[in-house]
């Protein structure tokens, strides 16, 4: 169900509201930066890129965007590259589509979904670095910065997440979530306002992944604690884990994914 017009610009402000306090907090962008989007085909990604779109209008800071869609060719996970170009185009934005690969039997200490994405993570920063871009710009939102965090100490004894800011110290990159304020449920509703096309999933690992049980238990802790929210985060942001230093980008780090 598509919402009235009212309705539309109220979500709309509302999560412009939430971006441009991240982008004020923790220093997300600055004047002269160039920022490859990566632009998956999902909600999240298309909302990502129509807000920065709209925020680009405002004088200061002023920065230029790209876009960029890594094709995973041996991933049954289709997109249409075509509606991706439209609506870069429609919107003056340079999209760069690339194709690659991985091997799931190179290492099995690794998981397949953490391959695909570091495969997708690399060719991202190698073109960021052709294009001239000094940051790349991921579309997370706080539900998955959340989820993250309840699965890092689930599964890996650790209290860390995907920072909202992440220097790296091998090349003169920063990877920048400006979602990380917005909540996954306010960014559906205005993907259905938008009228934004569903890709389709058909991943065959999808379902190896725990992550949609940790959003069912985050569920029923907000239903146990309507502040379950806020108070995570309040932890994570204590803890320095929003915005964090250097890191080496030849370390296959899972706070990457």
């Amino acid at each position: 169900m598509r919402m009235s017009q009212p309705q539309a610009s109220l979500m709309e402000k509302r999560l412009t509201s939430k971006l441009n306090k991240a982008l004020r907090n923790y220093g997300l962008i600055d004047n002269g930066d160039n920022i490859l989007v990566a632009l998956s085909g999902g909600k999240d990604s298309l909302c990502l890129l129509d807000l920065l779109v709209k925020r680009r209008k405002i004088f200061i800071p002023q920065f230029t965007l790209q876009a960029i869609h890594v094709r995973m060719e041996n991933i049954a996970y289709h997109t249409d590259t075509g509606y991706l170009e439209e609506f870069c185009r429609d919107r003056d934005v340079p999209l760069h589509i690339v194709t690659t690969s991985f091997d799931p039997s190179t290492d099995k200490r690794k998981s397949p979904c953490f391959l695909c994405s570091w495969m997708r993570r690399k060719e991202m920063f190698n073109f960021a670095q052709q294009l001239g871009c000094n940051k790349i710009a991921l579309g997370h939102h706080n539900d998955d910065i959340i989820h993250t965090a309840l699965m890092n100490e689930c599964f890996q004894g650790r209290f860390d997440t995907m920072p909202a800011l992440l220097k790296m110290n091998k090349m003169p990159l920063a990877i920048i979530r400006p979602l990380c304020l917005c909540e996954e449920a306010d960014i559906r509703a205005y993907a259905a306002q938008q009228g934004y096309k569903k890709q389709i999933k058909t991943c065959p690992y999808e379902k190896e992944s725990f992550r949609d049980d940790i959003k069912e238990i985050f569920q029923r802790m907000e239903k146990l604690n309507p502040d379950a929210r806020h108070s995570i985060w309040n932890a994570l942001e204590r803890e320095g884990k929003i915005v964090e230093g250097i890191v080496c980008h030849s370390k296959e780090d899972q706070r990457l994914l």
